[in-house]
């Protein structure tokens, strides 16, 4: 057996669907320096993670999403915490 760990990528990101069983939409953006002109600019990524029974995210709160192994085709994150939860208005 392998004793390493491997280092999982972790992300924050905000909830942007949560219309599936077990499975939230989560948009993660980050900012990065364009490499000729020096502008700081948005790239934003959507992912499928699991949401486990004891975690409930809801649409519009801020998450944490841990990559994983396939759970299904399209779902390789997991949602670790709920840091911010949305506030009804």
């Amino acid at each position: 057996m392998n004793d390493q760990v491997k280092n999982k990528r972790v992300e924050v990101g905000r909830v942007v669907s949560d219309k599936m069983t077990n499975t939230v939409t989560v948009l993660v953006e980050r900012r990065v320096k364009h490499p000729l002109y020096g502008k700081v600019i948005k790239r934003t990524a959507k992912y499928h993670a699991h949401v486990e029974a004891g975690t409930e995210a809801a649409e519009g709160d801020l998450v944490q999403i841990e990559e994983c192994r396939p759970i299904s085709k399209t779902k390789t994150w997991r949602v670790i915490q709920v840091l911010e939860k949305v506030v009804a208005v």
